[in-house]
């Protein structure tokens, strides 16, 4: 299923670039209109995936850590996965940082960019640990699962699982109830998922009607 499924992926992009590339040649005229109508598709998908974050990422982690059991095994599991996100940030830092030394993105950008001292008009904050520290705990499960804001989720489904398996007699009624809806939203994910050619045709043909195939070498070089 993986293989037909990226074999899907490969033709969608291919598909778009054929489809998007007539448009901007033979539609000059209503291009942009062409554009922002099939766009269109590709952004209700990415509103689809939004959809499921939150119940699938609280109904996962909230099982998974309540069938943990003892503390102890809690807390090595935590250990590592902590080494394991420093690990991942620090490479994926590492390579972001070659590969922009290598390919210079942005380098033959046709446009005039502004001076970097140039103020935007836009409101800019500094960071701060503390304001960071305290973004973390969320003031509303509910607001932190509307905004999608995964890291106080997680806070709060630790809690939640920690409470659970403290009195595991009373809580096996939602550990179960838990469990069905991460079984659900895994299958709503699978659904979601089907719809991922569909938005990368609409996405690659949207970008290409608009902008010709340039765009595209522009973006590999």
């Amino acid at each position: 299923m993986s293989n037909r499924f990226t074999q899907y992926i490969l033709a969608a992009m291919v598909l778009g670039i054929i489809m998007g590339s007539a448009i901007y040649n033979f539609l000059p005229d209503t291009r942009a209109d062409w554009a922002s109508s099939i766009n269109l598709i590709a952004m209700m998908f990415l509103r689809l995936i939004k959809m499921i974050i939150a119940p699938l990422v609280f109904a996962t982690l909230v099982g998974g850590i309540a069938h943990m059991g003892s503390g102890s095994k809690l807390g090595r599991i935590f250990a590592k996965t902590m080494g394991w996100f420093v690990s991942a940030s620090f490479v994926s830092l590492l390579l972001g940082l070659i590969m922009v030394n290598l390919l210079q993105p942005g380098a033959n950008f046709p446009g005039t960019l502004p001076a970097a001292g140039q103020s935007t008009g836009l409101p800019v904050s500094a960071f701060s640990i503390e304001k960071f520290l305290t973004h973390l705990i969320p003031t509303s499960i509910a607001d932190a699962m509307a905004q999608n804001e995964i890291l106080q989720i997680v806070i709060f489904a630790v809690f939640f699982s920690v409470a659970m398996g403290a009195m595991p007699e009373r809580s096996k009624p939602i550990l179960a109830l838990i469990d069905d809806l991460g079984h659900i939203m895994l299958k709503v994910t699978s659904y979601v998922m089907l719809f991922a050619p569909l938005a990368v045709w609409a996405a690659i043909t949207a970008t290409v009607a608009k902008n010709g195939l340039l765009v595209l070498w522009k973006l590999v070089v």
